[in-house]
């Protein structure tokens, strides 16, 4: 495939959205061409009827000759024939036209939002993909849909002005003139019309963004009695959308407006002037008819040329919205081709921006603060930017894909997809049920699967809401576990489940574990009891390396930390268990 043109990396121009839209038909050149050429016959045959009309007249009629009247009628059908035909194929050939133009530009930003991977939901809001993948996708698709029928405009109107030409060189100038007035005059309308609905389809994407936060976290905000107030916000900017999307009506019923004023007054200044020819004796009773005929029938070309102006207006819009997500710079290795063989075995993972080294097949826990951890844990990942080695190889300089392969960092946003419990847990289908089963008891989850009717062929509905808080996160850690890498790193992989499955937690997955790296970012004494190793970081480093009681009995600022976490004196009581009994159950 073709390298896409975009423009600089978040800033979208006119430029870049008029090149997308010529790459997507560079890309669809044979169907595009195909639709032309059944456009041209489709309006070509019907600017032809007038002329089969005039002869009809002139050499059946007034003679009185039935003969001819037949063999032009024959004509006529046939005509009718060749349009009925070429407009069914021409109407199927836009819709796959339509359609497959949509459908890429979603490939193309699905396949750029995969090559982000995590950076992707801190650059872009989720209503703006979901806008994307709908009324965007749709809106280009349009665009593509006219092409046909817009070449046989051209076509079309073109030979009519050859034949007026012909028959009577005023009106053919006339005619030549009137045109490019009208397009130009429907052209100028769809300037207000194309600012209008920018801004609309900025409210509008943003919009989505708080439905989609609102539906997500519709379980917190009845925690915190927080519908009301967002529902007022939710209202607020749903009138803001409707007043935009009011105004973007007035300036298509403007357009619409003039889509049928403009042609009626050039079909009432050519039916006007045939007229006077006819009275004057200038012109025949068929060429009379034929002026009407074509001043009705280019109508319908300039209603086409009005609408292509307006449906390339609106896809230049989502053509913008596209763009500003494929110009999302990614960090991704895979670009700069590094490909180092990885040494096989365990190795040592060390992140030199905080000092920390993982020993190969250890366990280690580390202490940090809440989004120090976070980050910490996307550079042992690779997925955000920093000095971070594995097996003394710099991870910026391996391919993600060799990253992933050993390292996995599972966050401390258990997300569950939709479809069976079954391939959410092993999405690859690589293991077997007692496999799933033994992941699902270090992670202490039996219980929730047991609990369904359907086991492991239980339907998730989307984002896992038909289970709890704590039983996503215990799902979800079964799931890093089945996955078996080499290193696994996981953010607060207990923070909303009880103290008692918690203990369970740490006792089996250090055990399930054993001779395999791991490292969880915790200040949860209940963990930090069952580590190798803790590591506390403190202003951006690690200030401090031992056991959890060396710790707590050595440093005074690590005792602060973890009472900061539990709201006890963890010097009073070193019991793993008793001071933590009051954690909230899931």
């Amino acid at each position: 495939m073709r390298p896409l043109p975009v423009a600089d990396p978040g800033h979208p121009d006119i430029r870049s959205a008029f090149r997308y839209l010529l790459w997507l038909a560079g890309r669809m050149a044979r169907p595009l061409s195909a639709a032309a050429f059944l456009g041209l016959l489709w309006l070509g045959s019907q600017a032809l009827v007038p002329v089969v009309i005039r002869e009809a007249v002139d050499e059946g009629l007034v003679p009185g000759d039935m003969g001819t009247v037949l063999v032009w009628s024959a004509v006529l059908l046939g005509l009718g024939l060749v349009q009925a035909v070429s407009g069914m194929f021409r109407r199927r050939l836009s819709m796959h036209n339509a359609l497959s133009a949509g459908f890429r530009t979603v490939q193309l930003v699905t396949a750029h939002a995969d090559r982000l991977g995590a950076g992707l939901e801190r650059r872009v809001d989720d209503g703006e993909l979901v806008s994307v993948g709908t009324s965007d996708m749709t809106t280009i698709g349009n665009a593509f849909d006219v092409v046909g029928r817009a070449f046989g405009a051209v076509v079309s109107t073109i030979l009519v002005a050859a034949i007026l030409l012909d028959q009577s060189p005023w009106l053919g100038l006339l005619l030549i003139v009137l045109l490019p007035a009208i397009i130009l005059t429907m052209g100028y309308t769809l300037r207000p019309l194309h600012r209008r609905q920018s801004a609309y389809r900025d409210l509008q994407g943003e919009l989505t963004s708080r439905l989609t936060d609102v539906v997500t976290g519709l379980r917190v905000l009845r925690g915190v009695g927080g519908e009301t107030s967002f529902a007022r916000s939710y209202r607020e900017r749903s009138q803001r959308v409707r007043a935009a999307g009011s105004e973007v009506a007035g300036a298509e019923a403007l357009i619409r407006a003039a889509q049928v004023l403009l042609p009626g007054l050039l079909v009432g200044v050519v039916t006007w002037i045939g007229a006077r020819a006819a009275l004057s004796g200038t012109v025949t009773p068929g060429e009379l008819v034929a002026f009407y005929a074509y001043a009705a029938f280019l109508v319908e070309p300039l209603a086409i040329f009005t609408d292509t102006a307006d449906r390339f207006a609106r896809a230049h819009v989502a053509a913008r919205r596209v763009i500003a997500v494929l110009a999302l710079p990614t960090t991704s290795p895979d670009a700069r081709g590094g490909n180092m063989p990885v040494p096989v075995g365990a190795h040592d993972l060390v992140d030199e921006h905080t000092g920390l080294v993982v020993p190969a097949g250890s366990f280690l826990v580390v202490v940090a603060p809440p989004a120090e951890g976070v980050r910490l844990a996307d550079r042992l990942g690779g997925y955000t930017g920093g000095s971070v080695r594995y097996a003394g190889l710099p991870l910026r300089e391996m391919r993600t894909e060799q990253v992933r392969r050993h390292i996995l960092v599972v966050d401390n946003r258990p997300r569950l997809f939709r479809g069976n419990l079954r391939d959410n847990l092993d999405p690859h289908r690589a293991a077997g049920d007692d496999d799933v089963l033994a992941a699902l008891r270090v992670a202490a989850a039996e219980d929730v699967v047991e609990s369904l009717p359907e086991g492991l062929d239980a339907v998730v509905t989307a984002d896992g809401s038909r289970f709890s808080g704590g039983q996503r996160q215990r799902l979800v850690l079964a799931r890093a576990v089945l996955a078996d890498p080499d290193v696994l790193v996981v953010v607060d992989p207990t923070s909303a489940v009880d103290a008692h499955t918690e203990n369970r937690v740490g006792h089996r997955l250090r055990a399930a574990r054993a001779g395999r790296t791991t490292v969880l970012v915790s200040s949860s004494p209940l963990l930090l009891e069952r580590a190798e190793r803790v590591a506390f970081v403190h202003d951006g480093s690690v200030v401090a390396t031992g056991s959890h009681r060396d710790l707590l009995a050595a440093d005074p600022r690590y005792r602060l930390a973890i009472q900061r976490e539990t709201g006890e004196d963890p010097a009073g009581d070193a019991s793993p268990t008793a001071p933590f009994a009051r954690r909230s159950a899931e």
